[in-house]
């Protein structure tokens, strides 16, 4: 830390950051506040598509029996051919934002496969739009959070060492200033007394 000046020109700026400090807080306090909630937010949508993911896993679990017949339900029956996803913003946060997905079934003869596989292949869709809506929603939580942290490294450092500080300089260098003029003025009569006696 740099050595105090105990001058005029060092109280404005102490004075002045003083102002900044208190001017910018409640703007971080609040983009704390804003950046909580988004993460509640996510949260809550995340564990909403975990609970409907696992809704159509239940729904799937009639089907295992079925997936087991040879080579009927086989990996490359569908593959998922782009990932739709745009950019967002939250709180100056840049976020991607799930939009969709576009997939591709492989070509199966439909005399040959049973039934129930188009309704199988659409259940795997459903899942893998969960899965990749909630990966989505796990990198804007981790986004949101890093930013989260920074954000309240700043308050704090704003509330409990920067306004502190700046008010204890100010202080300090208003008692220096008014003992340096106290000094001034009581060597200003010294020197009066001395010239009325030499007078």
């Amino acid at each position: 830390m740099a050595k105090l000046r105990l001058t005029k020109n060092e109280q404005k700026k102490q004075k002045d950051s003083l102002k900044m400090f208190q001017r910018y807080l409640p703007t971080l306090m609040l983009k704390k506040q804003q950046l909580q909630a988004e993460i509640r937010t996510v949260e809550i949508r995340a564990d909403e598509l975990r609970a409907e993911k696992d809704r159509v896993d239940e729904s799937f679990k009639k089907w295992m029996g079925i997936f087991g017949e040879e080579g009927v339900f086989t990996p490359d029956i569908l593959r998922i051919t782009k990932l739709v996803a745009g950019e967002g913003n939250i709180a100056g946060v840049p976020i991607p934002v799930f939009e969709g997905a576009e997939f591709e079934a492989a070509q199966y003869d439909l005399v040959q496969k049973p039934l129930w596989l188009d309704l199988a292949v659409e259940s795997m869709k459903k899942v893998l739009l969960l899965d990749l809506e909630t990966q989505t929603l796990e990198e804007q939580r981790r986004r949101l959070r890093k930013e989260l942290q920074t954000t309240s490294q700043r308050v704090n450092l704003f509330e409990k060492i920067k306004i502190p500080e700046a008010k204890t300089n100010i202080k300090k260098i208003g008692v220096y200033l008014g003992d340096q003029q106290t000094a001034a003025v009581v060597r200003g009569k010294i020197s009066k007394r001395g010239m009325e006696r030499t007078g």
